[in-house]
């Protein structure tokens, strides 16, 4: 079995290996950051040792195992299983994903599975990431629909024609997957919205109800909020989704491009 060892100039140290279960014959090994704010200790990573006879498929079936059989205090988020919050997401074998769709058999090929946090953002505690400033950067694109004119009597119709371009847009559940694997968001973040963001901004900005779009374009004119996009598509690799926030960045500055002309 191939091991994981950490680098010799790392600040996280080697932590508590936890003894295997008893009398398991399928053992997968998780190497798992730990990080408590109130200890006054560095980060470390701890190694636990999963029963797969005794333990659902899924890398959060292995979390919840773990703090429920072996180590209380391990702290992570999770809500609704079935990838569609994004409450789980995380960094799992060097990519990030969402821990609930994540099979533990698609990422035990070196013989154990580490986790982390999603990067470059500040850690609660363990693999919960401080999302405060993600969240902010959501509500400043206005996500939601923008009239002037008089509210209908039942509804906002919609052609079926431009319900499609909503397609590949409305699917995002701000994971924030994408925006912690972009390096302009973790050079930038405090500036550049990131590409979930923008991909909720274009969903907006196409919608065919909304009438707020040179607002909406206003908004996004700046160097940093939309520009630091160079397209190297890590967004788009790690979506659990399946989306394209590159394309629909792309696509904003078309948008810019042809209001200028």
């Amino acid at each position: 079995m191939a091991k994981f060892s950490l680098p010799k100039n790392s600040q996280i140290k080697e932590g508590k290996a936890w003894p295997k279960p008893e009398g398991a014959t399928n053992v997968t090994a998780f190497r798992i950051y730990r990080w408590n704010p109130d200890d006054g200790q560095n980060p470390r990573v701890d190694t636990y040792y999963v029963d797969r006879d005794d333990c659902g498929p899924m890398v959060l079936d292995a979390l919840i195992y773990i703090k429920n059989k072996i180590d209380s205090t391990l702290t992570f988020r999770r809500s609704c299983r079935e990838g569609i919050c994004g409450s789980c997401a995380m960094n799992i074998d060097g990519a990030n994903t969402l821990a609930c769709t994540k099979a533990i058999d698609e990422c035990t090929s070196k013989g154990e599975v580490r986790i982390y946090p999603l990067p470059h953002m500040p850690v609660v505690k363990d693999l919960v990431p401080d999302l405060t400033r993600f969240y902010a950067q959501h509500a400043s694109i206005e996500p939601w629909l923008k009239t002037t004119t008089p509210e209908p009597e039942k509804e906002w119709r919609q052609s079926r024609e431009d319900r499609e371009k909503l397609d590949g847009l409305y699917e995002c559940i701000l994971c924030a997957c994408c925006s912690t694997s972009c390096p302009s968001y973790w050079w930038n973040g405090d500036r550049y919205l990131g590409p979930a963001v923008l991909l909720q901004a274009y969903r907006w900005l196409i919608d065919s109800r909304d009438e707020a779009t040179g607002e909406r374009l206003d908004n996004l004119e700046d160097p940093f909020r939309l520009y630091r996009c160079h397209t190297i598509m890590n967004c788009a690799n790690v979506c659990p989704k399946g989306l394209n926030p590159a394309k629909a960045i792309a696509e904003i500055k078309q948008m810019m491009v042809t209001r200028q002309l």
